[in-house]
């Protein structure tokens, strides 16, 4: 299902767009950079994170994160 859902997103047409156009080895260098500073900047807050809170705590607040969300589809709609 994730698959599909990211399939044809923004991003991905943007690059496929850009590297129509320009360098196609420059746009794989500025696309892996991107995502490795995404991925990174991800990793460094997780740890933060992971420092300040306990996984309980994350748990709890994820899992009636997720209540709220059912409750907002099944009330308001999808």
């Amino acid at each position: 299902m994730t698959f599909l859902a990211e399939w044809g997103d923004r991003s991905q047409i943007a690059t496929v767009v850009m590297a129509a156009r320009e360098d196609v080895s420059g746009v794989i260098v500025g696309g892996l950079l991107g995502h490795f500073l995404c991925t990174g900047l991800a990793v460094v807050g997780g740890r933060i994170i992971a420092a300040r809170i306990s996984i309980r705590t994350v748990t709890i607040i994820g899992g009636i994160t997720f209540l709220i969300f059912a409750a907002s589809a099944l009330i308001i709609g999808p």
